[in-house]
């Protein structure tokens, strides 16, 4: 037999209306009398009708969590930051929200798919994780989607990707990627090195440019040449640190330092260093961007910029939400800090 809302309110000794307050989580309910009403949920087995709520309210209880690769620490991370945020309170069924992480492995069709899939979910939020891609038409079509969203009521965040001129209803927490390069690019030069390899993301995403833009502007600034044939662009992974790195000392073989496009692509070009039977540092230094998780555990502890994955999805999160306050003009820029290691030191001699 269906266990209906009535039920609830006749076990709760409540009104159904009062029931329908606790489940949605959109108007102040008496502790006492909420704990009650959840009780009975849980006593009953009681499941709201998820489809038929959401037709009645302007958004269900879905938020979407968009992301490049699941796999990657970097959006890991981010991702499980963002869904401690969105949980309602006391972790039952009043006013909580479902997390649905949607991988996108990278595709724009993909990623215009599952905006258009939780569109019609009534999305309560949206939060769009990493860079973006650089793509005209792209850009255009995820921003149309973005404001229909924002029409609908669905909150919509930006966490790690720059801020959409013509989504401005999109609240946009962005990485400083060009400061951080510049930090690290920086960091090598004034331990004397003059040949740095450069190890890029893939070439269509805005992390990619603004990450090299600042390691071409820390070389530009103590006067070293940017020499084209020292970068190379490749896969966010370590299969592309490795074979990257064996091309860069290929074109450069007194190279002496790598910089990575992050710390997944510098644990490659480390191993393709041990392969080739240099030291790290003593022969060729190693930086990484983001510390991930593992960034302190490797041999030696990897040099890298800090971003506060966890703190900036964690905001994501409660803006999302509504439980924290926009950023003024709905941008806040997120910096990254140095974090100097054992993977770099002076070139010799």
């Amino acid at each position: 037999m269906t266990v209906t809302l009535a039920d609830v309110a006749a076990r709760a000794q409540v009104s159904p209306a009062t029931v329908s307050r606790v489940l949605n989580g959109n108007y102040p309910v008496a502790s006492a009398t909420r704990e009650r009403v959840l009780r009975a949920v849980d006593e009953l087995d009681y499941v709201l009708n998820g489809p038929a709520s959401s037709l009645a309210a302007a958004t269900s209880d879905l938020v979407g969590i968009l992301v490049n690769d699941i796999a990657d620490p970097f959006f890991g991370v981010m991702a499980a930051a963002i869904q401690s945020e969105i949980g309602g309170p006391g972790g039952r069924a009043g006013g909580e929200r479902l997390g649905v992480v949607c991988n996108t492995g990278g595709s724009p069709e993909r990623e215009l798919t599952y905006l258009t899939l939780l569109q019609r979910q009534r999305a309560a939020a949206v939060v769009l994780t990493g860079g973006a891609i650089e793509n005209a038409g792209h850009a255009a079509a995820v921003a149309a989607k973005l404001r229909r969203l924002a029409e609908a009521g669905t909150r919509v965040v930006l966490c790690g990707r720059p801020p959409m001129p013509d989504a401005p209803e999109a609240i946009a927490l962005t990485f400083d990627n060009r400061g951080g390069g510049r930090q690290l690019t920086g960091h090598l030069l004034g331990l004397g090195h003059r040949r740095l390899g450069y190890i890029a993301g893939p070439e269509e995403r805005t992390t990619t440019r603004h990450r090299l833009e600042g390691h071409r502007a820390a070389l530009a600034a103590q006067g070293v040449e940017d020499a084209p044939r020292l970068t190379v662009h490749g896969r966010y992974d370590r299969r592309s640190g490795y074979e990257a790195t064996l091309e860069l000392l290929r074109r450069e073989p007194e190279l002496t330092a790598v910089v990575a496009a992050n710390d997944t692509v510098a644990l490659g070009a480390c191993a393709a260093l041990r392969d080739s039977g240099l030291r790290i540092p003593e022969d060729v230094s190693v930086v990484g961007f983001d510390d991930l998780p593992f960034s302190v555990d490797a041999v030696p502890a990897l040099t890298t910029v800090r971003l506060p994955l966890s703190e900036a999805g964690a905001r994501a999160g409660r803006v999302a939400m509504g439980r924290e306050e926009p950023p003024p003009g709905g941008i806040a820029t997120v910096r990254g800090e140095l974090m100097v290691r054992g993977s770099s030191g002076a070139p010799r001699g």
